[in-house]
């Protein structure tokens, strides 16, 4: 596989050139040192181009390239980053996590199929929290061992970028993503010809051709199909170029190239994963294309799909209905009219895949969940609630005793545990405290680092956030299309000395976004107080078919500028990793207030945690399992037993005696030396009980433990009986 993009036409300095192959591995993400070597090649630039390597090195002057690589403190970083990396690359399989501790996974390679992957703002292929978890997945397998390829779609406009207008409605601007321009490798065939898997759709015009790009996450290779081929009827080549853009039939139109596309992708390159992993139902095709390909092979339809549930583990991450996608009979009719008859099916019993009690259409979570016989959802409460939507579909299964169990996410501390927070861990932890980093016991010092030197540690990066809201309402009225009412929207008041309270995720209405709104006077006193005053930054987007979700961006961003309010709301634009990562370690307190039970699990607040911003939450999701009933590492809500308004109204209420009673007071309780101590040691009491729990470590090692062994046992046991038979 050779790269083919503008860094191959930069000339580095024999004595830098391995930078080039550093840029195109995002193993960088979450190595500081190399982090820190690109941006001291050219601070602004790594700035301008958001901190992608491979574009800053083609647009970087030479002269700065030749004068780095005679420099003896950039040489120093330069080498301290190569030598980490190839100790990265070069880590024999059984030194490793996997190798050391599960040996019998040695070698058994799982295919994981995602819609997304939220690996860094560089690459903008991601919408929200299902394609960071998916990319700190993959992170941490790099990190652990585990031979994991990841199979997504290449999308040329990522998802969004979010630009609200004068009246705070979100306005949606594509990305401009070139994948020459991108840490992205076009994959070649052995004669230099580009690699094209083929799909067929419903038009009639013959198989769509779909290139293959390769990102490379560490250890971890994640392979992107892409229909922006010559040759492709004109209406094909935007087909992948919008991740969650266009109707319900264009959805379609993407879930058969990942899923059907992704499987016959592995199989040109000559991959054979020992078990599979569905994260999300829409990669349910990959499933049906597998039993489709045995029993081509001369297999009846029931004995492949038993040999494909063997080896098939599937997530489901949501218990709300639109997170599931449900498609007409008609659809599906069009598409898989000639494909049914491949399985041996009938059109009643290929509808019957994905019938889920008595709702109209083919569900393609219903699907997964017959086609794999590992799953689990993603947190203690979303097992219990999953069991109950779906134990109908295993005769005889009561909502108890349904085969979903739970894993409850984690999070990738490496990339999220902010740069001031690292080094202070580094001082106080013990070493090679990131290679324990799920054991509880490596992070009770956490509790000896002096209160000062906390901090301080936090008033910077919290400073950090504030000076990256600043520049990005800068750079938006420069532009020229920002007016004075948009720069109030943004925050021009926010102040380091303020308790801030921070609340970003995707704008969905189920989170509850404005809940905090309820009584307005009653938050504006909060707000206002001469003495303990109080400020809020919300972030996120709404789905651009979401009126709901886009109104509540709207109610907030005009509500930023209301007088009553003081200055004290604001509304940071075009959310990102980059700008979570600014938010999750420079707020104050991450606030969570979804319509129980609906939040699967959550990452953003175990995020903040790792970082020692406590959560305020409604007890649902990952934080049931997170809170320590005590209040001394966060505040738990228990969801009201009313529903509707009255709910809102409870909870509201809830949230507003919170901030007056414990959370304002403790954070202004300031003894002789000024620091508030009683806060610093919840903080740091967060850090403690959050970190090992719930990191992707953890997560990844019940995962391993949990659904990937059991699967490549029954997989391999299969495979056995299998050959078994035949001879």
């Amino acid at each position: 596989m050779t790269p083919t993009s503008p860094v191959e036409q930069v000339e580095l300095p024999v004595r830098i050139e391995r930078l080039s192959e550093l840029a195109y591995n995002l193993w960088w993400t979450w190595s500081r040192t190399a982090r820190s070597m690109f941006e001291q090649l050219h601070p602004v630039l790594w700035r301008v181009v958001e901190q992608n390597p491979v574009l800053f090195l083609h647009r970087i002057e030479p002269e700065r390239l030749i004068a780095a690589s005679q420099n003896l403190e950039f040489l120093a970083r330069y080498d301290q980053s190569v030598a980490s990396f190839e100790r990265m690359i070069g880590e024999g399989q059984d030194q490793t996590w996997l190798g050391r501790n599960r040996p019998e996974m040695v070698g058994k390679t799982v295919a994981y199929f995602s819609a997304e992957f939220g690996l860094h703002r560089a690459l903008p292929i991601y919408s929200g929290g299902l394609g960071v978890l998916a990319g700190d997945h993959a992170k941490e397998a790099s990190d652990m061992g585990i031979p994991l390829v990841g199979v997504s779609l290449l999308y040329r406009q990522g998802y969004l970028r979010q630009r609200i207008n004068h009246d705070g409605w979100q306005h949606d601007e594509p990305a401009r993503l070139d994948p020459r321009a991108e840490p992205t490798t076009q994959v070649l065939s052995p004669d230099g010809s580009p690699v094209v898997v083929e799909v067929d759709l419903a038009d009639g015009s013959g198989p769509l051709c779909l290139a293959v790009w390769k990102v490379q996450v560490g250890r971890v290779p994640i392979y992107l199909l892409d229909s922006d081929v010559d040759g492709n009827p004109e209406w094909t080549r935007e087909l992948s170029s919008r991740l969650y853009g266009g109707d319900t039939e264009h959805r379609l139109r993407q879930e058969i190239v990942l899923g059907i596309g992704g499987v016959r992708l592995l199989r040109s390159l000559g991959i054979e994963p020992t078990y599979w992993h569905a994260n999300e139902g829409h990669a349910a095709l990959h499933l049906l294309e597998r039993v489709r390909e045995r029993v081509l092979g001369g297999k009846p339809f029931d004995d492949a799909v038993e040999a494909v549930r063997a080896c098939t583990i599937f997530t489901t991450h949501t218990p709300v209905p639109a997170g599931h996608d449900i498609f007409s009979h008609s659809m599906m009719e069009r598409y898989f009219q000639n494909y049914w008859p491949e399985l041996g099916l009938s059109r009643e019993e290929f509808m019957a895949l994905g019938a889920h009690g008595d709702k109209a259409g083919f569900n393609f979570t219903a699907l997964s969940l017959r086609l794999a016989s590992n799953v689990n959802g993603v947190s203690e409460k979303h097992g219990e609630v999953s069991r109950e939507m779906w134990h109908d579909l295993w005769p005889g299964s009561s909502a108890t005793d349904a085969p979903i169990i739970h894993i409850t996410n984690g999070v990738h501390l490496r990339t999220w545990i902010s740069p001031i927070m690292r080094e202070l861990y580094d001082r106080y932890l013990p070493r090679r405290w990131r290679d324990r980093q799920e054991d509880s016991l490596m992070w009770e010092t956490i509790l000896n680092i002096p209160d000062r030197e906390f901090w301080e540690a936090h008033i910077t990066a919290k400073q950090a956030l504030i000076d990256e809201m600043d520049e990005r309402a800068r750079r938006r009225y420069a532009a020229g299309d920002f007016d004075a009412w948009q720069m109030l929207s943004s925050g021009p008041f926010q102040n380091a000395n303020v308790l801030t309270l921070g609340f970003a995720r995707r704008f969905a209405t189920y989170k509850r976004a404005t809940l905090l709104f309820r009584d307005m006077e009653r938050l504006a006193a909060i707000l206002n107080h001469p003495d303990h005053p109080v400020q809020i930054v919300f972030a996120g987007k709404a789905h651009p078919a979401d009126q709901g979700g886009r109104s509540l961006i709207r109610e907030i961003y005009l509500k930023a500028r209301d007088p009553k309010l003081g200055g004290r709301i604001s509304f940071a634009e075009d959310y990102e990793m980059g700008l979570a990562s600014l938010l999750v370690a420079g707020v104050d307190v991450w606030l969570n207030n979804p319509r129980y039970p609906l939040e699967a699990s959550g990452t953003s607040g175990m995020k903040a945690a790792a970082n020692g911003v406590p959560n305020c939450s409604i007890l649902d999701g990952w934080w049931i399992e997170g809170w320590d009933r005590r209040n001394t590492n966060g505040w738990g809500i228990a969801p009201s037993e009313l529903s509707g308004e009255a709910q809102d109204e409870a909870e509201a209420n809830a949230f507003y005696e919170m901030l007056e009673q414990q959370i304002v007071p403790m954070y202004y309780d300031r003894g002789p030396s000024g620091l508030p101590h009683e806060w610093i040691a919840l903080s740091k009491e967060a850090i403690r009980t959050v970190a090992p729990n719930f990191s992707a470590r953890r997560m990844v090692i019940d995962y391993v433990d949990k659904l990937y062994g059991p699967a490549a046992r029954s997989c391999e046991g299969a495979r056995e009986a299998e050959a078994v038979t035949v001879s």
